[in-house]
């Protein structure tokens, strides 16, 4: 009987090891002290933060200025920048809602907010200086702690580069009072958003005529005609020399590439 005792013993504690769930390890650098020096750029991690914690230095990286709802989960990245360059740290492709806050400084002196937000935040990172980065769960799902952290570090891409010409001859429409100004440009660069802007001022007697116009454009390196109608806002374009002001614009992931050309062109029927 005592042999079967013990037996059923056994079995029972081996049924428990089987049923029992097993916990993820928090992560190496769920706090300022264990924090993940990143040693060169380009730099990605991949974390399981569902048991990363959130502590009382996470309160001081999350001043007022930031703000985040939550800094659930988070875990600590520190930054020495090789260079002036400008920086974009992204964790949007994470299984959760994770933000990121970047700052200078440390626990005991203090933290000083240089960015945060969710998702994915640039900044400028200037030679020499350190920057500690805390990626986090915001909660701006709604529920969970954490989950597959993807954390990546790289140079932000360039602007668009935008070069834009105007024709120092426009047309004017007597019925309309509209000019239809025209010129080129070439984009060089990857932009989800483009248009040209022509601001155009005409004196006509006493009166100063003015009118805007936009049109859009490809950013695809080629040289690209176009043209813009601009409609007066007061009174009529007629013949004669018009003062115009003309952007070209493109803008980026990140940021924006702008040309501008001032101008006086003639207005021909």
């Amino acid at each position: 009987m005592k042999r079967l005792a013990t037996l059923g013993g056994v079995a029972a504690i081996l049924n428990l090891a089987l049923i029992s769930p097993v916990f993820a390890a928090a992560p190496s650098n769920n706090s300022y002290a264990g924090r993940t020096v990143i040693a060169s750029i380009p730099f990605s991690d991949t974390v399981d933060t569902t048991e990363a914690t959130t502590g009382g230095n996470d309160g001081k990286m999350n001043t007022d200025e930031c703000g985040a709802p939550a800094t659930d989960a988070s875990v600590w990245y520190e930054l020495t920048a090789a260079a002036d360059e400008t920086l974009i740290i992204d964790v949007s492709a994470s299984d959760y809602s994770a933000g990121i806050i970047v700052a200078v400084g440390n626990p005991v002196d203090g933290f000083s907010l240089v960015t945060c937000g969710p998702g994915a935040v640039v900044f400028f990172a200037g030679a020499g200086e350190t920057y500690t980065i805390l990626a986090f769960d915001d909660q701006l799902d709604g529920a969970g702690n954490g989950g597959t952290l993807e954390f990546l570090v790289d140079t932000a891409p360039p602007p668009p580069t935008v070069d834009v010409t105007v024709d120092p001859v426009a047309h004017f429409d007597s019925s309309t009072g509209s000019a239809t100004v025209s010129g080129t440009v070439t984009c060089v660069g990857e932009a989800f958003d483009t248009f040209i802007e022509v601001d155009l001022r005409q004196r006509v007697g006493r009166l100063f005529i003015t009118g805007s116009g936009f049109t859009g454009f490809s950013c695809d390196g080629t040289t690209q005609a176009w043209s813009v109608e601009v409609f007066p806002d007061n009174g009529l374009f007629k013949g004669g020399h018009s003062a115009s002001v003309t952007f070209g614009i493109a803008c980026g992931q990140l940021d924006c590439g702008v040309d501008f050309q001032e101008a006086i062109i003639k207005l021909r029927g």
